[in-house]
């Protein structure tokens, strides 16, 4: 997901047992992990996470030459690996057209899983998580089967079932440009592991097609990303704040279970005032799951931050707490041990 200061679940619609929180709790989904502790999509951002309370945790996925799906918040890798400091895959750098983008670095597409694996994460925001440089070189780049076995563990160690929420990360550039179908590898995966449908697990994607792909394909929960600007890729004349008026709404209710929007789309960024689209979207059956909770200054818009610079906390609470009030399904957050803090704290436990 982009970096913006913004930030989804239908419990009923879940087969698996009550969450660790009260009954009514929104979930708590790890965006890329604990994210704001660990450097992001690493197995030691995920295990945090869960250890922190985490319902959900959210693996971004791209994939590599040899066709396995990976966790990484882009498919170019400079960003948040050790890539461009090695000399032995100076050779791999390229020039991409991503989504209209023109991007230059290196790609996990151009990687077999082997050559990826050398390589180590780090993090990718250093001026507003400076304390998480210090894991930089640590961890390898997990894959989506890893990170399937780690949850499983953690769910036989703490008895609670932990829910999965893949993104698939720019899949109509990955078809058209380079041939390779993410909708299948996807559903090949899950077929592989065991992943049932009635299993604790969203699939989540800012393009159209690949959703009513997946949708006409397997009955798997499926929820749309909603960003704050343009429109899918996939769907040039589609705007994003289209798909939020009761129209748009009614739309994705054919072949989505939720939407992700940006938070801005459900409180006002300045006034903090609600807006109606949950109760729009829930009037559709419709989940609602905005991103992204985070307490640092440097996600924060101008009037909720406080001197310190990037790094510094702000005045998070009172956003986090309009969210909660908004009466979304779930949020996802970076911060899950202080979002688990303020939901029990608004149960007055």
């Amino acid at each position: 997901m982009v970096r913006l200061f913004f930030v989804s679940a239908f419990a009923a619609l879940l087969m698996v047992s009550a969450p660790a929180m009260a009954t009514g709790d929104p979930l708590i989904i790890a965006h890329r992990g604990a994210s704001g502790d660990r450097p992001e999509h690493t197995l030691a951002a995920y295990e945090l996470a869960i250890d922190q309370g985490a319902d959900f945790i959210e693996p971004d996925l791209v994939v590599t030459k040899d066709l396995e799906l990976v966790s990484r918040h882009e498919n170019e890798l400079s960003g948040t690996t050790d890539v461009a400091g090695r000399e032995e895959f100076e050779h791999l750098r390229r020039e991409k057209t991503i989504d209209g983008q023109r991007v230059a670095g290196w790609f996990a597409e151009d990687f077999t899983l082997e050559e990826l694996r050398t390589l180590r994460a780090k993090e990718r925001v250093p001026a507003s998580r400076p304390a998480n440089t210090r894991f930089n070189g640590l961890y390898q780049v997990p894959t989506f089967e890893e990170i399937v076995k780690l949850v499983r563990a953690k769910e036989a160690e703490t008895g609670r079932k932990i829910g999965l929420y893949p993104e698939l990360k720019h899949p109509n550039f990955m078809l058209e440009a380079e041939g390779i179908d993410m909708v299948d590898l996807m559903l090949r995966e899950l077929r592989n592991l065991g992943i049932e449908p009635s299993d604790p697990i969203f699939i989540q994607c800012f393009e159209v097609g690949t959703l009513r792909r997946l949708n006409q394909r397997s009955d798997y929960k499926l929820v749309q990303l909603i960003h704050p600007e343009g429109g899918p890729v996939d769907e040039p004349e589609m705007r994003y704040a289209e798909m939020i008026t009761p129209s748009g709404l009614a739309e994705l209710a054919t072949y989505a279970d939720g939407i992700g929007p940006w938070l801005g789309y459900v409180i006002d960024p300045q006034t903090l005032e609600q807006t109606s689209l949950v109760a729009d979207a829930k009037a559709q059956g419709l989940a609602v799951h905005p991103w992204t909770l985070r307490k640092e200054n440097g996600f924060l818009p101008e009037s909720l931050q406080n001197e310190g610079g990037p790094s510094a906390d702000g005045k998070w609470r009172m956003l986090w707490a309009a969210a909660l009030a908004s009466g979304a399904d779930g949020f996802f957050t970076d911060n899950v041990k202080e979002f688990v803090a303020l939901v029990e704290q608004e149960d007055g436990r």
